[in-house]
């Protein structure tokens, strides 16, 4: 079986809170080494809500320029105003990007009319292959199995989506009603533990934070499928369930992956954009334990 994994890797600053540009190139360059299928630039785990649009076009570029040509790279391009989420849509597809991946406004929910409309304007505003986000923790609303498949059978170039939420229920119903009318439609469940519940209903994979820290359990776990190892993919489960505890540690957990990181040596540091809280040394050991518990290469 097909499976694929994509990080939606972290972004990082300086003590300054200006990009680091130096420690994402080092990120990229772990997440490539470990295995992973693709990356994902500033989605929520990339803290896009509070990066200003000039910063968040160089951070496009410089992703872009280091990672093009050997993993997917893929771009959330999400604003609160429609107009910008176009235009970082054309300025990232410009460059090269594989995709862009985009959440629907938030605040105020939405009727499903509106948000087929919103990623109807998209799709025609762009050349380039689009992504949906459904994401109902942040945006407070679902979108529709129903508008989904609605876009996909319209819009050619509506490639796909990241359905970010607990379960599979919705998934499931997005893959029944997708994948007929469209096979070549990417379905991606954006929590670790549904991976391979995604892949046995029909998904492709998963786009999933805790890949920030072990790509290469989440490349072995790929390696599993593709060899059809009921064993192999079983003893993933079980691990990444008890990784999912990471999450957990605090609130927002954006802080805790990032500070494990650099913990590893991986980045120079873990801040974070403001308030987003600091984490204490125990709760960065307490994630440490967690991880080595279940995965230490």
């Amino acid at each position: 079986m097909k499976a694929e994994y994509i990080t939606p890797a972290v972004t990082l600053f300086q003590e300054d809170g200006k990009p680091d540009f130096e420690s994402q190139g080092r990120l990229y360059e772990y997440l490539i080494a470990g295995g992973v299928t693709g990356i994902l630039v500033l989605g929520s785990i990339g803290e896009f809500f509070a990066i200003e649009k000039d910063a968040k076009k160089e951070l496009i570029r410089y992703a872009v320029e280091k990672v093009k040509g050997r993993v997917r790279i893929l771009i959330g391009t999400n604003s609160m105003i429609p107009g910008e989420t176009v235009e970082l849509s054309r300025f990232a597809l410009d460059l090269g990007a594989d995709g862009v991946v985009v959440v629907p406004p938030y605040y105020f929910t939405l009727n499903q009319e509106s948000i087929y409309q919103f990623y109807a304007d998209l799709a025609k505003s762009v050349d380039g292959d689009v992504y949906l986000y459904n994401f109902p923790d942040r945006t407070g609303y679902e979108i529709s199995p129903e508008v989904i498949k609605r876009l996909a059978e319209e819009f050619p170039n509506i490639v796909g989506c990241k359905d970010t939420i607990s379960g599979m229920d919705h998934t499931r119903e997005i893959i029944k009603l997708v994948k007929p009318v469209r096979p070549d439609f990417k379905v991606y469940s954006g929590f670790d533990d549904n991976f391979a519940h995604n892949i046995l209903s029909g998904g492709d994979g998963c786009i999933g934070g805790l890949s920030n820290v072990v790509p290469g359990f989440f490349k072995e776990w790929i390696n599993a499928f593709a060899e059809n190892d009921l064993d192999a993919i079983k003893e993933k489960q079980q691990a990444v369930n008890k990784m999912m505890d990471v999450y957990g540690i605090g609130v927002p957990f954006v802080p805790y992956i990032k500070a494990v990181l650099a913990e590893l040596g991986i980045v120079s540091s873990g801040k974070s954009t403001f308030p987003l809280p600091k984490a204490a040394k125990e709760e960065v050991d307490r994630a440490m334990s967690i991880i080595k518990g279940q995965w230490n290469q």
